[in-house]
């Protein structure tokens, strides 16, 4: 995590276990760290660890059960892809638009480096 970043610290370590949970760290029903063990793993206060957990309750990506900690969501890693891709049409495609129009790149320069990017992956 990058704690220099513009992002909030809370959303940061979110998006931390939101990458673990589409990399498979986590599978659905998997029991996560305590507030306080993620605390002490990341260095945060334990308050701000707390209000990732509110915010990923909120969003339907972790489930609370009282006396046991928090789980993964069922429907967590999907519920992560909506967040996200509403995330890159919303804010990062706008950016990228932006930057392409001051820079005169146009669509058909960015689809052959994308065909290109995909052959080099396969």
């Amino acid at each position: 995590m990058d704690f220099k970043n513009q992002k909030a610290i809370y959303l940061q370590i979110a998006d931390h276990i939101c990458g673990d949970i589409l990399s498979g760290c986590y599978a659905e029903d998997a029991k996560l760290p305590s507030v306080r063990e993620y605390a002490a793993d990341v260095e945060v206060n334990v308050n701000t660890v707390a209000r990732s957990f509110e915010w990923l309750q909120m969003h339907d990506i972790v489930t609370v059960r009282r006396g046991l900690g928090n789980f993964v969501a069922p429907g967590a890693r999907q519920a992560i892809e909506n967040i996200r891709k509403e995330e890159f049409f919303n804010i990062q495609l706008p950016d990228l638009f932006r930057e392409m129009q001051t820079l005169g790149i146009t669509l058909n320069e960015v689809i052959n480096r994308y065909n290109m990017y995909h052959k080099t992956k396969k």
